[in-house]
């Protein structure tokens, strides 16, 4: 039998949430046996996982809150990996959008809360987009691959991050931690609604606007659509007389900017203050998201809030079955794999044919025997 690969000459179409779903169960599976080679209980630390995730109101609640920063740094690494500009400094461009935000909240902290938001927000934005176009600047100038600048910029913003909350910017009222002054009121995210959803804050809000802006963006503007075209390539880019260089600093600059605002939200809805367990590598999560839900923004909003879920069902896992906190990475890395693998079957169908038997050699003829 021989197994022959034969490239679909149309999308699979209906057929394509059956690939996801079988991925999805087959990295499941894959989580469950790494329970039971942990000498764990592999059914139920998965009954665990989902009860945790999905079986109370306070814990939706949570992998809403979670899914906010997954969401708005996915959109901005989305918005780069459709021009093959490989951005992967989410995480690093979230840490400076943290820095501005609490700068500007420590230094104008007397100003009414219609003042000092937007300039929050703002510095947050400017931060974020200027730590972009870093690695943007270094591959048009130097030809320094962008994945390799990026990625070591994450480590460079954490460090300043650390550095401002051990030193200039540590709480003398914080009994030796290192963390900011607590933000005054005017400079925190308020809630949406009291009560059982009281955790709902003001943040949400940026998620559909974001989406519909990258929608507009993309799909109604002409720079949209150039993007689009670099995406075929920068030579190709260049021979059709697009500005690749422009759109390069752009789709980093508002990465960096989405990122930044998403550490923004974070450090003033969620904390109130600025400390290094903001980094809980909501970056990362956001390339993850990116590349499982193909760049689109719906499918971004849907996987982010789903896997928002999966940390927090990991964490109940924690509590339960005394697991590590690197379980939930490595079930992350199992559903993108699996996922990934799955999408080979969307481009190509895998038939079974029967070998047929070699033809036996022809004898040699008298004539041709004798020479």
């Amino acid at each position: 039998m021989l197994l022959t690969l034969h490239k679909r000459e149309e999308a699979l179409g209906r057929g394509a949430p059956v690939v996801y779903l079988c991925a999805l169960a087959l990295s499941l599976c894959v989580c469950a046996l790494m329970l039971a080679l942990a000498g764990k209980p592999a059914l139920g630390g998965l009954a665990v996982l989902f009860r945790g995730a999905f079986g109370q109101t306070h814990a939706l609640l949570d992998a809403l809150l979670k899914a906010i920063p997954i969401f708005l740094c996915s959109l901005g690494v989305a918005l780069s990996f459709r021009m093959q500009i490989w951005n992967i400094g989410a995480e690093g461009q979230f840490a400076l959008g943290a820095v501005g935000a609490t700068w500007a909240a420590l230094t104008f902290g007397g100003q009414p809360a219609v003042v000092l938001m937007p300039l929050m927000l703002l510095s947050a934005l400017i931060l974020g987009a200027l730590w972009g176009l870093i690695p943007a600047w270094l591959r048009l100038r130097l030809g320094v691959n962008e994945i390799i600048s990026s990625l070591m910029l994450n480590y460079v913003g954490i460090l300043v991050l650390e550095y401002l909350v051990f030193g200039a910017w540590k709480d003398p009222l914080s009994f030796g931690f290192p963390m900011s002054p607590e933000f005054p009121p005017a400079a925190q995210l308020s809630r949406i609604w009291p009560g059982v959803l009281g955790k709902l804050h003001w943040g949400l809000l940026a998620c559909p606007l974001a989406g519909v802006a990258y929608s507009v963006f993309l799909n109604r503007t002409r720079l949209g659509f150039e993007l689009a075209a670099c995406g075929e390539g920068e030579r190709v880019a260049r021979y059709a007389r697009l500005p690749y260089g422009f759109l390069v600093l752009l789709v980093m600059g508002l990465g960096g900017a989405l990122a930044g605002l998403a550490g923004s939200i974070e450090t003033s809805a969620t904390l109130g203050r600025l400390q290094p367990t903001l980094m809980v590598g909501y970056g990362y999560t956001a390339i993850v998201v990116a590349w499982l839900a193909r760049l689109k923004p719906w499918p971004i909003a849907f996987t982010a809030f789903l896997l928002a879920a999966l940390r927090v069902g990991v964490e109940a896992m924690q509590l339960e079955l005394q697991i590590p906190a690197a379980f939930g990475q490595i079930m992350e890395g199992a559903i993108l794999l699996c996922v990934l693998a799955g999408q080979f079957f969307l481009t190509y169908s895998v038939s079974l044919k029967r070998a047929r038997p070699a033809a036996p050699k022809a004898s040699p003829q008298p004539e041709e025997a004798q020479a």
